[in-house]
């Protein structure tokens, strides 16, 4: 499994990194693609897991050119919660549209959106979203762009994934209502890795 947290033992350091980067981030861009799930036009789900906040912390530490102790953990502990704790699955949840107007639009017609995204294990409920941030995302007139959520899974979920029911993932908002059914192989399998 590959839900444990991040150290300062699983870095590179800047040096080694340098050396490696490009088929690091060549992996790390691959596997993104895999765990993207783009619902409808305007938003998509980004599966994360330990490795792809391995590399986020790796480019935080290279561009910003840290090296000192304090400043590496603290990278750690922002990108720590972003890895699943075994028993669920973390996401970003992104609303995209490219007009900015469209955008300002959307989001004050979109507030609530992510208490209503969702995953479904077949022969189970819906698992609606949880909001796992550390500030607010919206305000009383719109919501974010972007969202740090969590799918909390029970272990009869767990164990009918590793068995082979399909997952399924959706939006139901009244300005939003899209559906994935199942997620791709390639996704389900990625996600089975963040489950204990």
């Amino acid at each position: 499994m590959t839900t444990q947290k991040l150290t300062r033992d699983d870095l590179y350091s800047l040096e080694n990194y340098s050396e490696i980067r490009q088929q690091f981030r060549s992996e790390v861009m691959d596997l993104k693609m895999i765990r993207i799930l783009r619902l409808g036009e305007h938003a998509s789900l980004h599966f994360e897991n330990r490795k792809i906040m391995q590399y986020q912390i790796q480019e935080m530490l290279r561009i910003e050119r840290i090296f000192e102790a304090d400043a590496i953990q603290e990278e750690l502990d922002t990108y720590n919660p972003l890895i699943s704790d075994g028993s669920n699955w973390k996401v970003t949840f992104m609303i995209e549209y490219e007009d900015e107007q469209e955008r300002k639009i959307a989001l004050e017609k979109l507030l609530g959106v992510e208490d209503r995204v969702w995953v479904q294990i077949t022969g189970h409920d819906r698992v609606f979203a949880i909001a796992d941030e550390d500030m607010e995302r919206e305000n009383d007139t719109k919501t974010s762009s972007v969202h740090f959520l969590r799918f909390e899974l029970t272990l009869e979920m767990i164990a009918s994934t590793r068995t082979g029911s399909e997952i399924s993932a959706g939006i139901d908002h009244e300005h939003l209502r899209e559906q994935i059914s199942p997620v791709s192989e390639a996704l389900h399998l990625s996600l089975l890795e963040d489950l204990s």
